[in-house]
């Protein structure tokens, strides 16, 4: 049931099952549910865990009561199973600032409340996580009946527990506490102390054997909670990347995904994050100082006008809006730490939690414009208006233009015809011209019709495709790569190479990027030296040495990176690197520099072709010094004994 459910909007359900809602990494399968990323959904249970408190608490009606109180330990349960250190780390900051608006009576209460669904949770915890593991390598009836039975026996008994607890308890609680709470500053003296409590706890999870009342998976999660851990150097290293981002777009920001598609060009190492891990630093790449301050005057506002008019009132009537607080900013502050508002969704949850919020504050008019309230309605209706008609119109032609799309995509599966695919993916370039996917599929259709028929207009129609793409997309990494590839069909390698080095800065840690403009470097230096146009060939070798010089850099960087910090994609020298780089210092009658550099590129294999290369370049550039090498001379006449006059040749040559 749950997979046709999902299969409505996701192409994640396999055989009529949701293949998406266990995320696996090195500490096991995690928890993710709809949201194919077990923080986001840790963000979405932890705000409704709070509400869930908050509601059974707030209401009278037993029935209300108990199913509030029976969603506390699925929602915990599952809290837990995402190993979430973001959750976990982020809770105890989100509990605090709810606490700071409650009443004392109503904070020992949630703090019962949390209690009590914790042991229940803590209680099921083993034997529920032990089948869900063995269901995820095999579905088993019995054993899955065995886990809800735990799962749903335990949630009954915590509902009635606490609803006993709210019935009975709870009156004289509020009764006992009615004075305190009236005095000043009675609701920060149980936040502070659970400040120090969250501490005392931290530390018997961290620091002692407690933890081993848990599974492994969430033991080890505990464990590995610490500032030198991987997953707080990398969303360090985001932030830092992200500021420098923000550094080149001070004012208004590089506009929308703009962190995709520019991290490359200022990371600091080779890590792959199409977001920044953090909302607010990633919008102030988007949109700059000038729209930070726009949109997070309006947030503060909210929060502002919420809370003053939440304090003022009385308790009876402050409640009716207090859950929209709790949603928008339990999701706002994990926020601080992960990509949760990129996900649609999670951003109408926060933005309807605004506009509960503000239908809470208390109204007040505006002096300056004394219009009659039929006149404001009617003002109102017609801007409102007029927005939802051309946004609608909008919607429809881009959503007419997503269809084309995905027609050429189907008739790309059943036809080969270059006419009937092509005529869907014009009919969208024609309403968004730089779409992406659209265009890179046409110009490829192009690129093929020139192989086949090595017609110009083919060639032509692809480049100038891609040449208007880049302009509006000038870090789209495929547009360029497939523009790259049209000009080495064509022949034009100085293109090819021109727009390889033009676009080095943008992907600074793209391995093969760099091995590709180091060899055009080279073969078209070398294709300079042989029509003696000197100029041209050390303007070639020269970028050939500074991007070998770029990598080198780059690697002893890598090296500098905190230990518990990941490195990212692979980032080295290779032998090709090395055995051109090694070739253009040679050819620049820089001997000792071409052994120095090819050295580092021998290896044991000098069976392989490249590897044996390399040594018969070192050793040439040795005896061009009066040097030699006699264990790898001896190594490489023994595997190719025509390399000795092979390394002659080289060493007489002058350049």
């Amino acid at each position: 049931m749950a997979g046709r459910l999902v299969g409505w909007f996701s192409s994640g359900v396999v055989n009529g099952v949701y293949t998406q809602t266990i995320w696996n990494d090195a500490n096991g399968p995690r928890l993710a549910s709809v949201f194919q990323y077990p923080n986001t959904y840790a963000a979405f249970l932890m705000a409704f865990l709070f509400i869930s408190i908050f509601s059974l608490i707030r209401s009278k009606k037993v029935y209300i009561q108990l199913v509030h109180a029976f969603m506390l330990v699925p929602i915990l349960l599952s809290l837990l199973l995402t190993l979430s250190r973001t959750g976990l780390v982020m809770m105890p900051i989100v509990l605090v600032i709810i606490l700071l608006l409650l009443k004392p009576a109503k904070q020992i209460l949630w703090f019962i409340y949390l209690v009590i669904s914790g042991i229940g949770t803590v209680a099921i915890l083993n034997p529920v996580n032990t089948a869900g593991l063995e269901l995820q390598q095999q579905f088993t009836a019995g054993v899955a009946a065995k886990g809800w039975t735990y799962l749903v026996a335990a949630s009954i008994v915590i509902a009635i527990i606490i609803w006993a607890t709210q019935r009975w308890i709870a009156p004289t609680l509020e009764t006992k506490l009615q004075a305190w709470g009236k005095r000043k500053g009675s609701s920060l003296w149980i936040p502070l102390g659970s400040i120090l409590l969250a501490i005392i706890v931290a530390v018997l999870l961290l620091g002692t054997s407690v933890r081993n009342i848990l599974p492994d998976s969430i033991s080890t999660r505990l464990e590995n909670i610490n500032f030198q851990q991987h997953s707080v150097l990398e969303r360090i290293t985001f932030y830092k990347d992200a500021a420098k981002v923000i550094a080149d777009y001070p004012l208004i920001g590089a506009g929308g995904g703009a962190w995709t598609a520019l991290y490359e060009k200022y990371q600091n190492n080779p890590y792959v994050s199409a977001q920044a891990h953090n909302f607010f630093m990633q919008y102030l790449v988007e949109v700059g100082i000038i729209g930070f301050i726009i949109f997070m005057s309006f947030i503060l506002y909210i929060f502002y006008q919420f809370v003053r008019s939440y304090l003022r009132r009385d308790e009876s009537e402050r409640e009716s809006h207090f859950l929209f607080f709790i949603l928008s900013m339990t999701i706002l502050v994990l926020s601080l730490l992960d990509f949760n508002m990129s996900y649609v969704f999670i951003g109408m949850l926060v933005f309807i939690g605004f506009g509960g919020m503000a239908a809470a504050i208390d109204p007040r008019p505006v002096q300056h414009f004394k219009v009659s309230s039929s006149v404001a309605r009617g003002i109102y209706t017609a801007i409102a208006g007029v927005s939802i008609i051309v946004l609608l119109i909008v919607s429809v032609r881009f959503l007419q233009a997503n269809h084309y799309a995905y027609a050429a995509k189907e008739v790309a599966e059943i036809s080969q015809s270059f006419e009937e695919i092509k005529a869907p993916l014009d009919k969208d370039l024609a309403i968004r011209s730089a779409h992406s996917d659209s265009l890179l599929t046409l110009s490829s259709l192009y690129q093929q019709g020139f192989q086949q028929t090595q017609d110009d207009q083919f060639y032509n129609a692809g480049v100038d495709l891609l040449q208007k793409g880049l302009k509006a997309e000038p870090y789209n990494k495929g547009m360029v790569k497939q523009l790259i590839q049209l000009y080495e069909l064509k022949g034009d390698n100085e293109h090819a190479y021109t727009l390889q080095k033009e676009y080095a800065n943008n992907y600074i840690w793209d391995m093969e990027w760099y091995e590709r403009l180091i060899t055009r470097s080279f073969d078209l230096g070398y294709q300079a030296l042989g029509q003696g146009d000197t100029a041209k060939k050390e303007s070639y070798f020269n970028s050939g040495l500074e991007a070998y010089q770029h990598v080198v850099d780059g690697v002893k960087h890598l090296k500098t990176l905190p230990e518990g910090q990941l490195q990212g994609q692979p980032f080295e020298l290779t032998p090709t690197m090395i055995l051109n780089a090694g070739k253009i210092k040679y050819m620049l009658n820089d001997s000792a520099g071409a052994a120095t550099t090819l050295k580092g590129g021998i290896a044991e294999d000098l069976t392989d072709a490249t590897n044996r290369e390399i040594a018969r370049w070192y050793l040439a550039a040795l005896t061009k010094d009066g040097q030699q090498d006699q264990a790898i001379y001896d190594k490489l006449i023994t595997v190719a004994p025509n390399e000795a006059d092979e390394i002659k040749q080289i060493a007489e040559l002058n350049f």
